[in-house]
């Protein structure tokens, strides 16, 4: 039998961000985490390259401070004095309409003169207040509820171009419930989302949602996280099983060649739905619940990213990047202006564009070999920000499985892991497929999981 820890020793599996904001967070309470993470390096999706002058982050491009505890926790961990905010002409989104980058309104007076939507869709949005609320329990599509409360043309122009930036995926297919709770809870709330969007901005007590990273890209927050943890976080360290044995766990892992045992009172997993679906427990009841979380959508997408010369370029490029609808039949979902965004992206008298291509519109354009892909890439940006010449630089960073869908019928996985859970005491589960896929949804879950454990480990 192995030996009971004397104090509470918690087991994290993943070293992404929610691991290890989890892990950080334990540690602030004075309990001992282990991050386990089966490869060589932390950060999961969050992963930036430095190469030759040029800063490419090959998954999420920048943090938002979409609640107050983003920036406590960044402030928190020792990174404010390195956080960079997005300049100023960030605010600028483009949209491509009739095959050219339109830019979309940012006031009032902008909404009314913007060639972006025509003057039916604009006259039709005066009615949107007084159209009526949606079930609360009903699982309604994104586009369903897009055209009931705002019209085809915004569903068009405005929602579908933005689902394909986050979650590179379909609004016909996604859980407004679900995948945007937000805004279903505007509707459920004030009955409308233009009454519920003056109620939360008038009470909002200050700005929020702003955008910013760090000099050497998002990389340096899990690196900062792991830094500060030490000899906690164990790399490439594969976690075979998890067997219950009474009120402890134990985790049996493969680390430098060699099986080993060791005993935790509680258990955090903090995986890919992939990766969650595919441990091995031993003493859990009905541990196949997990087996269905393998029915999560993962489309793929390749992060094309290329330096150009300032002058190859005829956009000004003032904004944070220009998205592509599906009506519009491009190749690719969108470009950020990654050397607009932040400093430090790209040499001087160069710019930088990362682009995205594949997801659940065109999912066998990410697979191209690398030659067809980045001349698609280039061809796109010819077309339509004026991009002309050879790139100075290119990296393709393709992740086969990139961001989980929140599809109709997703609670059926959220109730799963719910059940799981009950029947498990000391397992504690969230990440991307649990607790929303953005980088401020993953270190809220991180807190979130941090606290379950703590409250068990004080009753």
């Amino acid at each position: 039998m192995l030996p009971i820890p004397p104090h509470p020793h918690i087991a994290v599996l993943g070293g992404g961000i929610t691991g290890l904001s989890a892990a950080w967070h334990l540690r602030q309470a004075g309990l001992a985490p282990v991050v386990f993470e089966h490869s060589a390096r932390v950060g999961g999706a969050v992963h930036t390259l430095r190469a030759e002058g040029w800063l490419h982050e090959l998954g999420p491009n920048s943090l938002m401070e979409s609640a107050p505890e983003v920036a406590t926790f960044i402030a928190a961990v020792g990174l404010e004095s390195r956080r960079l905010y997005a300049a100023p002409e960030a605010k600028n989104r483009y949209i491509v309409r009739d095959g050219a980058p339109v830019r979309m309104p940012g006031s009032p007076a902008d909404f009314l003169t913007t060639p972006l939507f025509s003057s039916r869709a604009k006259l039709g949005l005066l009615g949107e207040p007084f159209r009526a609320r949606g079930a609360a329990d009903e699982d309604e599509s994104v586009a369903d509820f897009v055209v009931r409360r705002l019209g085809e043309e915004f569903l068009n122009y405005a929602v579908n171009p933005f689902v394909g930036g986050v979650y590179a995926g379909d609004p016909r297919r996604l859980s407004v419930r679900d995948g945007f709770p937000k805004l279903h809870a505007l509707e459920q709330e004030h009955g409308s989302l233009i009454r519920g969007a003056i109620a939360r901005r008038n009470g909002s007590g200050g700005p929020q949602g702003r955008m910013f990273s760090f000099p050497e890209g998002l990389e340096e927050l899990p690196r900062t996280l792991a830094d500060s943890l030490g000899a906690a976080v164990r790399l490439q360290a594969n976690v075979r099983t998890i067997r219950q044995h009474g009120t402890h766990w134990e985790l049996e892992f493969e680390a430098g060649g060699v099986v080993h045992h060791e005993l935790f009172s509680d258990v955090i997993c903090a995986l890919p739905a992939d990766a969650l679906s595919r441990l091995h427990f031993e003493g859990v009841p009905q541990p196949a619940r997990l087996e269905s979380l393998q029915q999560i959508e993962h489309p793929p997408v390749a992060s094309v990213f290329l330096g150009y010369r300032r002058e190859d370029v005829a956009h000004p490029l003032d904004g944070f990047g220009v998205l592509v609808p599906e009506v519009e039949h491009g190749r690719i979902l969108g470009a950020l202006f990654s050397s607009s965004l932040f400093p430090g992206r790209a040499p001087g008298g160069h710019v930088a564009i990362t682009c995205f291509v594949g997801g659940t519109r065109q999912p066998e354009l990410a697979a191209l070999p690398e030659d067809e892909l980045l001349q698609t890439v280039q061809d796109e940006l010819a077309r339509l920000l004026g991009a002309n010449g050879k790139p100075a630089f290119t990296h393709v960073h393709r992740w086969p499985r990139a961001i989980p869908q929140y599809t109709l019928g997703y609670r059926r996985h959220k109730d799963a892991l719910t059940e799981f859970e009950a029947s498990a005491p000391g397992l504690f589960i969230g990440g991307n497929c649990r607790d929303g896929i953005s980088l401020a949804n993953c270190i809220a879950s991180g807190q979130r999981l941090s606290i379950a454990v703590a409250n068990r480990e004080n009753r």
